[in-house]
């Protein structure tokens, strides 16, 4: 296969990511083996993590490099973390540069720094910038810190760089092409969207495992990170009504993720005395995952109802969907749009209403089918990886082929109402604009 630009070699593209390691980030992972299978050379830089600690190393093609990492638990302990990954991100692309070249960055947020590596070697050596956007990270630092400070403000500057350097940004739903292209000021025909559509070879329905139900008629299943923002509390306090209001001790809840806030949360268990009746299994391997899941009668999304959530589309939703899951959670913009009858939808953050919810389809094995048949024929249909894999592609062929892929996105923007004027000027005039003026 002959890529757009130079027909003598492959693209090469270097992808950073900060807070997962590779291949445990399935949406990266997702894209690094699109890219290698479509003929591009993929290096991916990337921090050490349980399960991948070796620094070097090559799965399928793909060559990745990781770093140590320092985890924050305080907001100013963020700066360490983020300049302990900073400083082996420049030292691992200058050897990726050496040892195997990259024509393109491809920066996943969080945070919103990458583009100081990827500004770096644009600059210098007129290297492409891809910037994946992961997270909104302005919500996702009031979510947790609760306040619009100065940090608050260096935040939403430092998303506006991002973009402002950007020769392309990849969205993972319309609601973060919107911020793109509202607040980010980038051009609606760079701006694609590519969700983190599940990998259905990797989702795979088995028989349930009595084990996981812990000698209880029932179980509720969770899989996701334990932090600030995942709302948890609010289904500890779902499972304390059920349980200590209600009366309910036939259900067992597993809860599967690691994360900053798992030691508290098994703590509030304990406080609300429904320990016996909730299972913190921590990060589990892709095997014990799938047998929790698939032994859930019910799967369940806490998110809290904010800003930063309602924009953004939750991977385990459509793992759920995926393994034919119904689905319980508060009614978010996004999670709405992914699961539609796949889930019920609970007031937001109003425990007891989630409590609800959850009874309902317990009580109802019928309407638990039908929600679990529509949501798995939506991720196949709609939802699954392979529909989105020729997004990025697409993507790309609009980074290397100049202006022919993002016209014909962009009349399609234009056919649906937005405007598509490209954005002209040089880069110095890209990076000052975001601080000449405020939204």
């Amino acid at each position: 296969m002959v890529l757009a630009g130079n027909p003598s070699r492959p693209k090469r593209i270097l992808i950073i990511v900060e807070n997962l390691p590779v291949p445990f980030d399935r949406r990266v992972w997702n894209e690094a083996t699109t890219l290698t299978k479509a003929g591009y050379e993929v290096s991916v830089i990337c921090p050490v993590g349980h399960g991948a600690s070796a620094r070097r190393e090559v799965i399928d093609g793909i060559h990745i490099y990781r770093h140590p990492i320092v985890e924050a638990r305080s907001v100013y302990f963020y700066f360490v973390e983020y300049g302990v990954a900073l400083f082996w991100e420049f030292l691992l692309a200058w050897r990726v540069l050496f040892e195997r070249g990259f024509d393109a960055i491809h920066a996943c947020n969080p945070p919103d720094l990458i583009f100081l590596v990827g500004g770096f070697f644009k600059l210098l050596f007129g290297k492409k910038f891809v910037f994946d956007h992961h997270d909104i990270n302005p919500e996702l630092f009031e979510a947790k810190f609760g306040k619009r400070n100065l940090l608050y403000r260096v935040v939403v500057a430092l998303e506006r760089l991002t973009f402002a350097i950007s020769d392309i940004s990849i969205a993972t739903n319309h609601s973060y092409r919107s911020i793109a292209i509202e607040r980010g000021r980038m051009d609606p025909a760079r701006v694609f969207v590519v969700r983190s559509g599940p990998n259905l070879e990797r989702l795979q329905i088995v028989p349930p495992d009595p084990s996981v139900r812990k000698g209880r008629a029932y179980c509720v299943g969770y899989v996701g990170v334990i932090g600030a923002q995942e709302g948890i509390n609010y289904l500890l306090e779902a499972v304390r009504h059920i349980v200590r209001d209600l009366d309910r001790h036939d259900i067992q809840f597993c809860i599967a993720g690691g994360g900053p806030e798992l030691d508290r949360l098994k703590a509030l268990a304990i406080e609300l005395g429904i320990a016996d009746y909730v299972t913190f299994a921590g990060r589990v391997s892709d095997g014990e995952l799938l047998k929790i899941l698939n032994t859930a009668d019910v799967c369940v999304n806490s998110d809290e109802c904010n800003p930063m959530n309602d924009k953004s589309t939750m991977n385990k939703i459509m793992e759920y969907m995926a393994l034919a899951k119904p689905i319980v959670q508060f009614d978010l913009t996004e999670g709405r749009f992914t699961a539609l009858d796949a889930s019920l939808y609970a007031r937001a953050n109003d425990s007891v209403d989630f409590a609800a919810k959850i009874l309902d389809l317990l009580g109802d094995a019928q309407r638990r089918k039908q929600l679990g048949e529509f949501g798995r024929a939506r991720v196949i249909d709609q939802l699954a990886w392979p529909h989105e894999a020729p997004k990025l592609l697409n993507a790309y062929e609009a980074l290397f082929e100049g202006n022919r892929a993002a016209q014909v996105q962009s009349r399609g923007v234009v056919a649906k109402g937005h405007s598509a004027d490209f954005v002209t000027g040089n880069l110095v005039r890209r990076l000052l604009s975001p601080l000449a003026s405020r939204k």
